[in-house]
């Protein structure tokens, strides 16, 4: 049985009607009245319509990893996390708005970057994909270009101590677990 195939206990949700109740800048929140498999209505389905994202795992040719240190404030905390973002309204190629991010949170780039997975964060309310990278032999050609509200530290963590900061917690943010320890097992490592 495939995982992405539905069964006969499990069916997709009839949207009967869909409305978007908060749409601002940087969040938007839609409202569906949808009907359940077992004919049940529910008219108060909520989902936060999300763009998808990008993220990448960057290692350089002397084998460091470039990560980025900044604050995020719904969580009220300072993180280390893999550079991505989301992808603007306007592109619509995953791979160069993944390679604008590196190359703006971290002036890196590379002439190397593959897919390593599309998957999704939170099914149940959100609606973004995020799109996880490796770049080859990443190299620096520029400085930061960061918007006014960022303050972003970059990091260069051997590749060797990855594992180990995931491991112990000093990496905690979901996409940037995931993609570290499906990148380092892409790279042999």
């Amino acid at each position: 049985m495939s995982a992405n195939k539905p069964t006969t206990g499990t069916k997709p949700w009839k949207v009967l009607k869909s409305e978007l109740v908060f749409d601002e800048k940087w969040y938007k929140l839609r409202r569906d009245e949808v009907e359940l498999p077992n004919g049940k209505v529910m008219d108060d389905y909520y989902v936060s319509v999300r763009p998808d994202v990008v993220l990448t795992f960057p290692v350089t040719e002397s084998g460091e990893v470039i990560f980025v240190r900044q604050y995020k404030h719904a969580a009220a905390n300072i993180f280390i996390e893999l550079p991505g973002g989301v992808i603007d309204d306007h592109e619509n190629n995953p791979k160069e708005a993944a390679k604008r991010e590196l190359l703006e949170e971290t002036g890196y780039t590379s002439d190397n970057v593959e897919l390593v997975a599309e998957v999704i964060d939170n099914p149940t309310k959100d609606t973004n994909k995020i799109y996880f990278y490796l770049a080859r032999n990443a190299y620096k050609i520029a400085e930061q270009d960061l918007d006014e509200s960022e303050s972003i530290e970059v990091l260069h963590i051997p590749i060797q101590d990855v594992e180990k900061m995931v491991l112990s917690g000093k990496i905690n943010v979901s996409g940037s677990i995931a993609l570290c320890l499906l990148a380092l097992r892409k790279l042999g490592l």
